[in-house]
């Protein structure tokens, strides 16, 4: 490996003048999602779990407090208490082949304590299976523990490119029943002006954090790709808070003026750029950083992120848009969202992340990296890892992997450079993806 990269002089960012950092401001959103919960339990009212794109627009006509079991998960395991509650799940009868989120989640609504977030007790749940089928198993023990109404929305695996009528028309009439499970548990009728004014929250939200994501593309990249991991909670628990569209309006601003300024948050000379894949590994997330930056390799292309920017103009849009999941939509849906911003924002490699606790990601990997390779002609190395168990990471594994990414992306780097040929890949230098060829012969 390398040795330790140096600063760049003046590049640190500044603040849009008279406003705090955005990333300031985007602590504080999340904060208050767990403060108003707590505030909600301590008033007798109503409190959920969530699962994290379930059509939350629907709880917000009623006025629901709901917090999201997955970024609590995340918290946990980043603050190094995931693995005490993986095992204490494990201690009831769990298996540790299931996801660590889920474990995580199932050992604190069991009763177990942890410090590093502290979230209510739900009295009802809310859960979408269009991020992991698991999440239906997941919810309905955590139902049963507290003998408590869970509302789900069944979104089936997307086996086309385009989402057919009928699969809306199913949605919609999930949305229908869904709504009157509200009404049965609230005691309220819904409110159709709370739900528009939800409807364009969450897609002001979008908008602006899309905005943010899509400035990864600018060479050098005012950002780096883990400057998006740690906002991650944001877009999850907050798409419908007027606190969070704010946020991320001021941060793409900051983007675009660190762009002027010749500024970045990646503050280190930008030798490669690569496309990150999967979710991090939040209790390793330094170690993950580390060696890339001891590198000069900037992530400036992950999937991750912009999956939670969705943006729709009627409810009809807004059941095919929750269609869209990294883990439900089919492998050629999935390798146009990766290779159109491989083209867009320009990488010389792929480094991806062979998540234990998230099998339907990790399954189609082989086959979508085969096609990165044949279409975008770029090395691809992948890693175990585990986005809540440190258990299922090994640094030394993961160092040595960078470093073999590091060295075959050097050496096409000054082949090409020698060439007169660019470096990173765009629409000019790659294959047109062919959906009509044959995926095994």
């Amino acid at each position: 490996m390398a040795g330790k990269m140096e600063k760049l002089p003046n590049k640190t960012p500044r603040p849009i003048e008279g406003h705090k950092p955005a990333a300031a401001i985007l602590r504080g959103v999340v904060d208050k999602v767990y403060n108003n919960a707590w505030e909600a339990k301590r008033r007798g009212e109503l409190v959920g779990w969530s699962s994290s794109k379930f059509p939350i627009e629907l709880a917000k006509a009623f006025d629901l407090n709901v917090v999201y079991p997955e970024n609590h998960a995340a918290t946990t395991a980043a603050k190094k208490d995931g693995l005490r509650l993986c095992q204490a799940a494990e201690d009831m009868g769990y298996d540790n082949d299931i996801c660590g989120y889920a474990r995580i989640s199932l050992a604190l609504a069991a009763g177990e304590p942890t410090d590093s977030r502290r979230m209510p007790q739900p009295d009802f749940l809310l859960c979408c299976n269009n991020i992991c089928n698991m999440m239906t198993k997941w919810y309905e023990n955590i139902a049963r523990m507290h003998n408590i109404p869970l509302i789900m929305i069944d979104i089936p695996f997307s086996n086309t490119v385009d989402v057919p009528e009928e699969k809306v028309d199913y949605l919609i009439g999930q949305f229908n029943h869904a709504i009157k499970q509200l009404e049965e548990l609230t005691g309220k009728k819904f409110d159709e002006k709370k739900f528009e004014d939800a409807c364009s929250l969450a897609n002001r939200t979008a908008s602006a954090w899309l905005k943010a994501c899509n400035y990864m593309g600018v060479k050098p990249s005012p950002l780096s790709g883990f400057d998006l991991f740690n906002h991650m909670a944001d877009i999850v628990t907050a798409r419908c808070d007027e606190d969070a569209a704010f946020g991320f309006e001021l941060l793409a601003q900051e983007f675009e003026q660190s762009i002027k300024d010749g500024t970045s948050t990646w503050e280190y000379p930008e030798e490669h750029r690569i496309l990150f894949e999967g979710i991090p590994c939040w209790p390793g997330l330094r170690h993950l950083y580390e060696p890339l930056k001891d590198n000069g390799v900037n992530v400036t292309a992950v999937v991750y992120a912009p999956a939670f920017g969705f943006k729709y103009n009627n409810v009809r849009e807004m059941a095919a848009a929750y269609c869209k999941a990294p883990c439900s939509v089919c492998i050629e849906t999935g390798v146009e969202w990766r290779e159109t911003m491989a083209k867009e924002n320009g990488i010389s490699g792929a480094l991806v992340n062979y998540n234990r606790s998230c099998k339907p990601w990790s399954g189609a990997m082989p086959e979508i990296e085969r096609r990165w390779k044949e279409d975008l002609g770029i090395p691809v190395v992948h890693f175990d890892g585990d986005q809540a168990d440190e258990r299922n990471f090994s640094t030394e594994q993961y160092n040595t992997r960078v470093q073999g990414l590091v060295e075959i992306m050097q050496e096409r780097k000054e082949e090409r450079l020698a060439k007169g040929e660019e470096v990173y890949t765009n629409f000019e230098n790659t294959k047109e993806t062919d959906w009509s060829k044959e995926t095994l012969k």
